[in-house]
Formats: structure tokens, sequence, C-alpha cells
């Protein structure tokens, strides 16, 4: 089956499934046979292209023509890949989480 991502204002308000029998016109067929208006870009399941598989309100970047996941923390910024990266590396040793609040990454196991 084929995923496509309904894009509005560069952000991914639908993902439909699309047999693959149709899915070298899968765009065509959701906006005009199904009467779907809107703009639909295909999305890999698998990951395989557009960078990762489209989500409801996920980015569309036309320009790189990726998809981006919403930004975790406000405090996180993109990187060259289109993954969002906390200010400080996680530790790789232990269970962390992230606390906005402190900007630091907390010890999960003095919860």
């Amino acid at each position: 089956m084929a995923h496509f991502a309904k894009i509005e204002n560069n952000i991914v308000t639908q993902v439909l499934v699309v047999h693959n029998h149709l899915e070298h016109r899968g765009a065509d067929f959701l906006a005009n046979d199904l009467g779907l208006a809107g703009t639909w870009v295909q999305t890999s399941y698998n990951n395989n292209f557009r960078k990762q598989y489209a989500a409801v309100g996920f980015t569309y970047d036309a320009v790189n023509d990726v998809f981006i996941a919403p930004q975790p923390y406000s405090s996180w910024s993109l990187d060259e890949n289109f993954d969002w990266q906390p200010p400080t590396p996680m530790p790789t040793e232990g269970m962390w989480y992230w606390s906005e609040p402190e900007q630091a990454w907390l010890d999960a196991n003095e919860l």
C-alpha cells in the first residue's frame, strides 16, 4: 500500500492509504477521482524517501522534499539532517529525560 499526506500551509493534516496499483497516480487519484481537494505528497511507511513517514502535525519542507517532525521542545534546534537536537547531548549511559524548564537531561532513576 502507498501512503499520501495531505499538505495545507506546509503542515500534514491527513494521511491516507492508496492501493499499490494506483501508487503511480496516487495524488491525482485522491484529488481528482475521490474529490479530496488539496495537495497530496507521497510518504514512505518504511522511511525510504522524504526523510521519514509523515504524520498529522508534521511539516513538509518542499524545498528539501522532506517531512519534519514537530519540534519536541522550544529549546531544540533542527540540524542539517532535519532531526531535532537538544541544546546539550543526551548522556550515553543510563536512562535520561529532557527537562525543558531546567534545560537539562535528568536521571530517570531519580523520579
